[in-house]
């Protein structure tokens, strides 16, 4: 799958991914719909910080809001987040290579403390 191809907000996916305040607006959201001042609760920043966030998370599509009487609750959609984790995926082969070369040097170190050791 080509970066191209992975899906049309796939930079802005990223982007509202990188703010760790935007991250545990998600998490949240993962527990069910809130509205900004549910959400502003466990941050140090105001709502109006808190709708900045939600729009930019909403521009990337991983969050929809709905208008509830005289509140508008965020809903997160995680379906978004498919095509990034779609784009991820293509670097499993290379992490699993990886960790199986870190593996074998752990294991040649090993051996060659034991050897000095003279545990073997």
């Amino acid at each position: 799958m080509s970066y191209a191809k992975a899906g049309v907000n796939l930079d802005a996916v990223f982007s509202a991914l990188a703010d760790p305040t935007r991250r545990e607006i998600l998490s949240r959201l993962a527990d069910g719909e809130a509205s900004v001042n549910e959400l502003a609760a466990p941050f140090e920043i105001s709502q109006p910080a808190v709708s900045k966030h939600l729009k930019v998370l909403e521009r990337a599509g991983l969050v929809e809001r709905g208008i509830d009487e005289q509140r508008r609750p965020a809903r997160l959609k995680a379906e978004t987040m498919v095509d990034a984790v779609d784009w991820l995926a293509q670097f499993k082969a290379f992490w699993g290579k990886s960790f199986d070369q870190l593996d074998d040097i752990l294991l040649e170190l090993k051996k060659a403390q034991a050897k000095d050791n003279g545990d073997e």
